[in-house]
Order: C-alpha cells, then structure tokens, then sequence
C-alpha cells in the first residue's frame, strides 16, 4: 500500500464532498444590534435563569449515575468480586 496515494485519495474526498466557502470579504461591515443596559441585563439574567436550572438537572443525572454505579458494585462485592 502506498501512503502516498492514500493520502491524495482522503484528500481529494475531502476536496470533492466540502461545499466551496463562500468569499468574505473584508470591506463589508456586518451591523451588530446593539442592546439598551435593560436589555443587556435582561438577557444575562435570562442566561443565569437557564444555566443554573441545567446545573440543576446535571446534578440530578451525576445522582443517577452515580446510584446505579453503586447497585452494581453492592451486586459485584455479593458475587464475591473484590473492588479497591
């Protein structure tokens, strides 16, 4: 097998399935909206609001996870299988 032709074959299946990317150009300035101070706070609370309720539901699925870890080492340790 040579190398070199397996690496011109994943390159050129590379080449052929990747649409072209679009030109940028760098003479046209995208507007970014801005935010009055009320909406900024708003969103960072509204952000705040969402993260701690996903770190809620994170710790939940680590208490899962981490019961049935335990239901499998108590039924390892009655099988006689020593863990440490």
């Amino acid at each position: 097998m040579d190398v070199n032709d397996l690496e011109s074959a994943i390159n050129n299946a590379k080449t052929e399935a990747a649409p072209a990317a679009p030109e940028i150009t760098t003479d046209v300035k995208a507007e970014v909206p801005q935010m009055t101070e009320e909406e900024e706070k708003g969103f960072h609370k509204g952000a705040l609001n969402t993260l701690i309720a996903e770190r809620g539901e994170l710790a939940k699925m680590v208490g899962n996870v981490e019961g049935i870890m335990q239901a499998h080492i108590s039924r390892l340790k009655e099988l006689g299988v020593d863990l440490k």
